[in-house]
């Protein structure tokens, strides 16, 4: 992320690598003196970097040379309707250009660890690659449609520097290695539980089948692995795609932010807990509890409607998400009926949505806590029907 302040300064500089690019056009850098690499920087604690982040280091080591960071994570947070574009899949992202040593800074405030892959580029790939990234940097050109899985910070990295080798670049498969895409977003937020929940909620089923090499290589550190173990076929010989690898930023001391105490699990717990005294009680007193029943209906009901906006989205991992099947608007369909103690069939349904739920668990992992209100809405559709038989009586 770019904070509005630091935009300025970027757009400025990367006029001026244009510009220099532009006007040494005929007097171009030495390539031997040229490096480009691949960066990859650690996570922190905010949230949009909990997966860490990759960039495009070009340096030129000749004195007063451009040595600047490409980085196709730019983006506004304060840009209107953010978070709800970005869930849609509706976001556009864009390619900045600034100092290395602004980038490094950056990283090493939050003490994240930031690696160098320099990379094995003949010096017609690097001038290739250098003016690849000079047109990227064009205004007309700079943004792109964002897709966490398949069109990130990351993969556009790599495909730019895939583009522009003379050759073939061949991936070292790794043996034993087929996570899904929900698996490996656990591992990255193993620390984070309520991001984990959110994710949980959105995925859906598509999220829980095994990944190919290059899916896995939305994330930073499955590319920098990738790449290390890389080599490139041309000309009937083989080179290794990395030539030097360095910590440019070594690994600090983070900043951990107080979440919220209570883990999405706990809560589950405490509501299941909460719902079968409250069972028993309506069960002894042979009253139902109306507020019990709307406070569960409306906030099932608000995660379906989240559910089912989902079916709009871009992300093709969120539109067949399985929890839909109890999650819906159903619940606030019937609201008022139930608030106002009146009959319905939404008792009926109800047990009918929860086993449709619980079947779909057999092929989707489903948020943490989330079976826990369905079981509650569960049990009071125990209670009307027994009262409802014990009335026909």
């Amino acid at each position: 992320m770019i904070t509005n302040a630091l935009r300025g300064g970027l757009i400025l500089f990367a006029m001026t690598i244009q510009n220099t690019a532009l006007a040494q056009e005929p007097k171009l850098p030495p390539m031997d003196s040229v490096e480009i690499s691949l960066l990859t920087c650690q996570p922190h604690d905010e949230v949009y970097s909990l997966y860490g982040h990759t960039a495009i280091r070009y340096r030129e080591l000749t004195r007063g040379g451009i040595d600047a960071a490409f980085n196709y994570g730019v983006f506004n947070y304060d840009a209107p309707f953010f978070v709800v574009r970005f869930v849609f899949g509706l976001t556009d992202y864009e390619l900045g250009a600034y100092p290395t040593q602004l980038f490094q800074k950056e990283y090493r405030h939050f003490g994240s660890m930031v690696t160098e892959q320099v990379l094995n580029l003949t010096n017609d790939e690097k001038l290739q690659l250098r003016q690849a990234l000079i047109d990227n940097l064009r205004p007309a050109n700079c943004v792109y449609r964002y897709n966490y899985f398949y069109n990130n910070c990351t993969t556009k990295a790599r495909d730019i520097i895939e583009r522009h080798i003379n050759g073939k670049l061949q991936y070292a498969e790794r043996e034993d290695y087929t996570p899904t895409y929900r698996e490996m977003v656990h591992a990255m937020t193993r620390n984070h539980p309520w991001s984990r929940f959110g994710n949980d909620l959105l995925l859906g089923i598509q999220a829980d089948s095994k990944t190919t090499l290059r899916q896995q290589e939305f994330l930073p550190d499955n590319l920098l692995y990738d790449f290390d173990h890389a080599q490139i076929y041309a000309n009937g010989q083989y080179r290794p795609l990395i030539k030097e690898r360095r910590t440019v930023v070594p690994a600090g001391v983070q900043l951990i932010h107080n979440s919220f105490p209570l883990t999405p699990i706990l809560c589950g717990y405490i509501l299941l807990a909460i719902g079968l005294l409250l069972f028993l009680a309506q069960c002894f007193t042979r009253r139902v509890i109306i507020v019990w029943e709307a406070l569960l209906m409306g906030l099932s009901g608000i995660i379906g409607m989240v559910l089912f906006l989902m079916l709009f989205s871009q992300h093709p991992t969120v539109r067949i998400n399985l929890q839909i099947l109890f999650f819906n608007p159903v619940h606030l369909f019937y609201l008022w009926p139930v608030i106002k103690g009146r009959q319905t069939r939404y008792w009926m349904i109800c047990p009918v949505m929860v086993l449709l739920f619980l079947a779909g668990s057999l092929f989707q992992s489903y948020a943490e806590g989330l079976y826990s209100l369905a079981l509650c809405l569960l049990l009071q559709s125990i209670i009307h029907l027994f009262f409802r038989k014990k009335n026909e009586q």
